[in-house]
């Protein structure tokens, strides 16, 4: 069994939401608990840690905790609330409620003999590097390329070293598993689709809208 910390403590300025973006609703349920029933019916987790903005109500079933300033700062904090007896750890984005239990468990089943696996689709589009003022400096293979998503699953130990890095390095991490790379550990892909999307834009809530619609059809 696993222990997962969910990620939800967002503003949500880009999607112009006046209160927090994992508690818009979506398709007749607020985003976030998308993400919980998808993790509860996963069957392999003993509890979930959210980390909330501050006043807003922990999901039934929970465990909650405040967020912090930026994601690792989150994750830290509900890591510091989680049970101590699981030595496996899985970080979700509640804004990710496209997530399914499949997915989930392919997640947490890819740790074997890395410190951390994460779901991720291939990039598709051709992608190239800028000098940072426009002009093009070099074309990416995109045969070697993949778009990172969540979950991310975690040894206890090599996320807790992750963590531990100084303020300033956590502080930019846009994922845990880079903290993880950083610091020598072994990352593992695991293939997912492209659909898995995080919403962050008005395009996005109703492209998930149209999506989490047609499972409940």
């Amino acid at each position: 069994m696993a222990v997962a910390l969910v990620v939800a403590a967002g503003r949500g300025e880009r999607l112009g939401s006046a209160g927090p973006k994992t508690l818009v609703q979506l398709a007749g349920r607020p985003m976030l608990q998308w993400s919980i029933d998808a993790l509860r019916a996963a069957d392999a987790l003993s509890e979930i840690v959210v980390a909330l903005p501050a006043g807003v109500a922990v999901p039934g079933g929970c465990v909650g905790v405040l967020g912090g300033e930026h994601r690792s700062g989150s994750v830290a904090a509900a890591l510091a609330a989680a049970a101590a007896g699981e030595d496996v750890v899985l970080v979700h984005d509640g804004a990710r409620p496209l997530v399914t239990p499949a997915l989930i468990r392919a997640v947490l089943g890819a740790l074997d003999g890395v410190d951390c696996a994460i779901a991720a689709a291939p990039v598709t589009d051709t992608i190239k590097e800028s000098d940072g003022g426009g002009i093009v400096v070099r074309t990416l293979d995109r045969s070697r390329l993949w778009s990172v998503q969540t979950p991310q699953a975690f040894t206890r130990a090599a996320l807790e070293r992750a963590l531990a890095m100084p303020a300033d390095v956590v502080a930019a991490a846009t994922d845990e598993a880079w903290l993880v790379e950083r610091g020598g550990g072994r990352v593992r892909l695991v293939a997912a689709p492209a659909e898995n999307l995080k919403v962050t834009t008005p395009r996005d809530l109703a492209l998930a809208e149209q999506l989490l619609a047609a499972r409940v059809d």
